[in-house]
């Protein structure tokens, strides 16, 4: 019995064994690793979990899809196991997550730390059991205001008319149809080549991501909007396969919980907020016009805009979600959250 005991603690001590206690995680996303995104917050948010385990947890990063696939596969990739963290604008799979799109609705955000935290509140009170049952929401947040970035001058709504104009995802798509432009649907790293070979005139995208993107070097014109609310904003999340969530150690998942939840969403719309000012400043380098549109334009803007808010209220009713209602929840959870 000794033997048998002396051999199964020689077991317990051998290297194999003890990295069989190690917990190795995939997190794929689709932005090129100098991005602030992965940079400044997933690569930071991830060495605080393996530092809060003692290193029992190591996340790998899988950047610019690595992995494979598109960006729109990646919220199945999470379900699937292909990752077993993805982080992927919500948007990429149209009309799958209804409720999320009432934070992307024309001119809903105000400020985009109470609106990242309005819609981390939403997931944790609705959202999480309902749309997103089948995977584990780590985080959710949004973006800086949207801007548009064009080859040439946009002063006006008129201005809009033709423009061939990329959209991240449905809704906002459709608001950029009913300004007047036509709008190309794609996903962010489909941007440069699309701008370069004329298939698009213009793009939407903050601040924060035209750096990784050099979009400064391909246009010449951007346009701002002034006043407390923004044209649009996407909704973003990071997620975790439900199994593998399900599966770890007590103490591994009160660690990534810890530096989860309102705590990601607030410091990722945080950082990419802070990085709108760099990156705005290659522009004013690269001697590119920026427009900022008085509130009498934006007012313009707004107006034309309704119709979309119309047509996605009567999209939510038909699915059995009262769209109005939720709009209404919307926007006090922003007022809630400093809005």
């Amino acid at each position: 019995m000794k033997s048998v005991a002396a051999a199964a603690l020689a077991l317990g001590l051998m290297p194999g064994i003890a990295a069989a206690q190690e917990v190795t995680l995939r997190l794929h996303q689709f932005l090129p690793p100098p991005a602030p995104v992965p940079a400044h917050i997933l690569k930071p948010w991830a060495e605080r979990i393996e530092a809060r385990t003692d290193g029992k947890v190591k996340i790998e990063h899988y950047d610019a899809m690595a992995l494979g696939g598109r960006p729109p596969d990646l919220m199945d990739q999470a379900i699937d196991g292909v990752a077993d963290i993805i982080m992927t604008v919500v948007g990429y799979t149209p009309g799958r997550f209804p409720k999320t799109e009432v934070f992307e609705l024309p001119f809903m955000m105000t400020n985009p730390i109470a609106t990242s935290k309005a819609f981390q509140d939403l997931v944790e009170t609705e959202l999480q059991d309902g749309e997103y049952s089948n995977v584990k929401v780590l985080g959710a947040w949004v973006h800086g205001p949207g801007m548009i970035h064009s080859k040439s001058p946009i002063t006006k709504l008129e201005d809009m008319e033709g423009k061939k104009l990329r959209g991240p995802t449905r809704v906002i798509s459709d608001m950029l149809g009913e300004l007047g432009a036509t709008p190309v649907g794609m996903p962010l790293p489909a941007i440069p080549e699309a701008m370069s070979k004329g298939v698009i005139d213009a793009t939407v995208i903050p601040w924060e991501v035209t750096a990784a993107i050099r979009l400064s070097e391909l246009v010449d014109h951007h346009v701002e909007f002034s006043g407390d609310e923004s044209l649009y904003t996407a909704t973003i999340i990071t997620v975790m396969n439900r199994d593998k969530y399900d599966s770890l150690p007590e103490d591994i998942r009160a660690a990534i919980d810890a530096e989860s939840g309102m705590a990601l969403s607030e410091f990722a719309a945080q950082v990419m907020w802070d990085y709108d000012k760099p990156a705005r400043d290659l522009a004013v380098e690269a001697g590119n016009t920026i427009v900022q549109l008085d509130t009498d334009e934006v007012a313009r803007w707004k107006a034309k805009a309704e119709p979309v808010i119309d047509r996605w209220v009567a999209d939510m009713d038909a699915k059995g979600i009262d769209g109005r209602a939720l709009i209404e929840q919307a926007k006090a959870l922003i007022v809630k959250h400093g809005g």
